[in-house]
């Protein structure tokens, strides 16, 4: 069965943003998420000249995938999520800045030059450090402790964080040109773009582990 996220009218830029590795797929069918993102998915396979049906369960399958590696037991999956997540993002994080300030600084008169990257991932950074710190010392500790339906009102707020997030995400994508190299980009700015999409590609599958597992996991407890 088809997970709703993909149904043939749900716009790309909503699946890539919240389904891991959807970004990937897009990039390599030439279909932008971005800037023009806004269309559904049905009609960015048709533009692309690609069978819907296929795009589908390959995005499928990515749900599929993601369901199957999550760690069954609670304290496992929030274990998972502090060491694969939370610390990788803070220590990619502080390295992307310095090496996009470089980029920035070095080919700002490039026509293709990320303008405006630097900017995006400080407040990437701090978000994502604000609302890692909360999970931290507040949410994680009380889902360990079976809270169950008092954390509704905590869980919503970590929700539009997340919303929040995404958007971010959606800047960087716009000033990066979709993360597109230009021709004869020098060894930083291809290093800049192949630590940003990881980056990206974490971001998505660390939302989409606490949106679609974690979360409902703890308000049933």
């Amino acid at each position: 069965m088809t997970d709703t996220l993909l149904y043939p009218e749900n716009t790309v830029r909503d699946i890539a943003a919240k389904l891991p590795g959807a970004a990937g797929i897009f990039r390599d069918a030439d279909i932008s998420f971005c800037c023009g993102g806004d269309i559904s998915l049905a009609e960015a396979a048709r533009k692309a000249g690609l069978d819907l049906a296929a795009l589908t369960a390959r995005l499928q399958a990515l749900i599929d995938r993601a369901a199957q590696d999550a760690p069954a037991d609670t304290a496992g999956l929030v274990a998972h999520i502090l060491d694969r997540y939370h610390a990788t993002h803070r220590e990619e994080l502080a390295f992307l800045v310095q090496l996009a300030n470089r980029v920035e600084s070095v080919h700002g008169d490039h026509d293709e030059a990320p303008l405006g990257l630097t900017e995006a991932l400080i407040l990437l950074h701090g978000d994502l450090d604000a609302h890692m710190t909360k999970e931290e010392k507040v949410l994680f500790p009380a889902i360990l402790q079976g809270a169950g339906a008092t954390l509704a009102g905590p869980i919503q707020v970590m929700h539009q964080d997340h919303a929040d997030t995404s958007e971010l995400l959606r800047r960087i994508e716009h000033v990066t040109n979709g993360l597109r190299l230009p021709i004869g980009a020098c060894g930083s700015w291809t290093a800049l773009y192949t630590g940003l999409r990881k980056l990206c590609d974490d971001v998505v599958a660390h939302i989409h582990l606490e949106e679609t597992i974690l979360f409902p996991r703890a308000l049933a407890a």
